[in-house]
């Protein structure tokens, strides 16, 4: 496909035209959208600049619930999840690019409308919407939590400025997280270019490795003065209950590894498509090794009583000479690489909305007007929703447990199954067949097991 820059006027039905005379099987998909990413530079991002975008989109809320899940499913059972998923998601990528290469696809809505045609991209772009508003959601309750303190586990969790100033009303939920809409994400939502975010992208990583350096610290210098009881190293199952509750940790660990709506974004910025592969490895490593020390350390530190939040267990004493400004350096620099994480993730959400409400309208960047609406109605249901979610371990089980393990590894896997262009190998076909059963399986029995769990509650609330 080639689609020519000087002709930004046109609209997306007539490029569509234009691409059905390369491509017969590509009708009414997303490949005119080249120039919503386009800035008029035709400079290429550059190899680490793309690492950090990736690796920002992957390292993102998730890492939060992950002590949690690790207290559910036990030390080596979680680790070895971890390890696991990442290898899995490392095989659905490689499936996606390659069959988004030979089916010329710019965008992953794009390579499942070349598969599954018109109502295959629009269900992969219900599911980006869900996913990515999922974890937007997520990101602001940690925030909001991190500032204004939670009470999601029935017991209040003071947050940093509740701690410096006290309970009053501009350090309530509902005000801070409005000011951090308002002069935080807004602006940083309404950049046009992914490429323009690598230097943000990169402080994000950094401050993610803060928080791992200094919960690692704390850990390390617990351990050593025998203030640390032994970890649990299985699962603690003792009846039928117990054993369905280790597939809640599913959603929350499926979750921590999706970046596949951002890949063809980075993909098309870097200009030599030959390096997207060793971007993705590249963004695995580091992004498997942060999810582990933080899962490891994290639950070393807290144990049983790890939230499903691991930062509202930062507001007690820990212990150790300095804790209190530990604790606030703790968790303000993870807020800090939320709120610089948020663009990257909305980047997607936008794109893919736009797509699927307005088909056969020119490109969003050339619409300033449906830009500003669409970005700013974005940002304003984020609000809202974060308002209403109690925790971040609900909106996990809801969006891990649907949009999100079908963009990371059923569409995929469905796409090489599909083998519309004849290239899928054994190999492939065997590895996807697994990838669906899986992703199926373990998030049928996550959904009955969170569906009890809250029935049950519900009971003992009455009683």
């Amino acid at each position: 496909m080639t689609l020519q820059n000087n002709t930004p006027t046109r609209t997306k039905k007539q490029l569509i035209i234009d691409d059905d005379d390369a491509n017969e099987h590509s009708p009414l998909l997303p490949t005119k959208r080249d120039h919503d990413y386009d800035d008029g530079n035709g400079d290429g991002a550059s190899f680490v600049g793309s690492v950090f975008n990736l690796s920002t989109t992957i390292i993102g809320a998730g890492i939060m619930a992950l002590p949690a899940a690790i207290k559910v499913l036990g030390l080596l059972p979680g680790i070895s999840s971890i390890i696991f998923l990442a290898f899995l998601t490392d095989t659905s990528l490689d499936i996606l690019l390659r069959f988004s290469r030979v089916a010329k696809a710019s965008s992953y809505a794009h390579v499942m409308g070349s598969a599954f045609g018109r109502l295959g991209t629009m269900v992969l772009q219900i599911s980006v919407f869900i996913n990515n508003l999922g974890i937007l959601v997520v990101y602001m309750i940690i925030i909001g939590d991190v500032l204004s303190g939670t009470s999601s586990s029935g017991i209040h969790h003071f947050g940093v400025l509740e701690g410096w100033f006290g309970e009053c009303w501009w350090t309530g939920r509902y005000f801070i997280l409005l000011v951090t809409t308002l002069f935080i994400f807004a602006p940083l939502a309404f950049v046009k270019r992914i490429d323009s975010l690598r230097y943000s992208s990169a402080l994000a990583v950094a401050l993610a490795i803060v928080f791992l350096v200094i919960t690692a610290g704390i850990t390390l210098f617990k351990l050593f003065n025998g203030s640390i009881a032994s970890p649990r190293l299985l699962p603690n199952v003792t009846d039928s209950a117990s054993l369905w509750n280790l597939f809640t940790a599913v959603p929350v660990l499926v979750t921590a590894f999706v970046c596949h709506y951002n890949v063809h974004t980075i993909d098309k910025e870097l200009g030599d498509s030959s390096l997207i592969q060793p971007v993705v490895r590249a963004s695995l490593s580091l992004s498997s090794s942060i999810y582990i020390l933080t899962a490891l350390f994290g639950f070393l530190l807290f144990g049983e009583s790890t939230l499903d939040d691991v930062l509202a267990n930062f507001d007690t004493d820990l212990g150790i000479p300095y804790s209190s400004l530990l604790n606030d350096v703790v968790r303000i620099s993870y807020a800090l690489h939320l709120m610089l994480v948020f663009p990257v993730i909305f980047f997607s959400l936008r794109f893919n909305f736009d797509d699927l409400i307005f088909p056969s309208a020119r490109p969003l960047n050339s619409d300033q007007c449906r830009f500003v609406s669409i970005t700013s109605g974005l940002v304003a249901l984020v609000y809202i929703a974060a308002n209403f979610i109690p925790s971040i371990w609900d909106a996990f089980q809801f969006t891990g447990a649907t949009a999100t393990v079908c963009l990371g590894f059923i569409f995929p896997a469905a796409i090489a199954l599909r083998d519309s262009h004849g290239i899928a190998s054994k190999k492939d076909k065997i590895l996807s067949v697994i990838m669906i059963a899986l992703a199926i399986f373990s998030n049928i029995i996550a959904i009955y097991s969170n569906a009890n769990s809250m029935f049950r509650k519900e009971v003992d609330d009455l009683h």
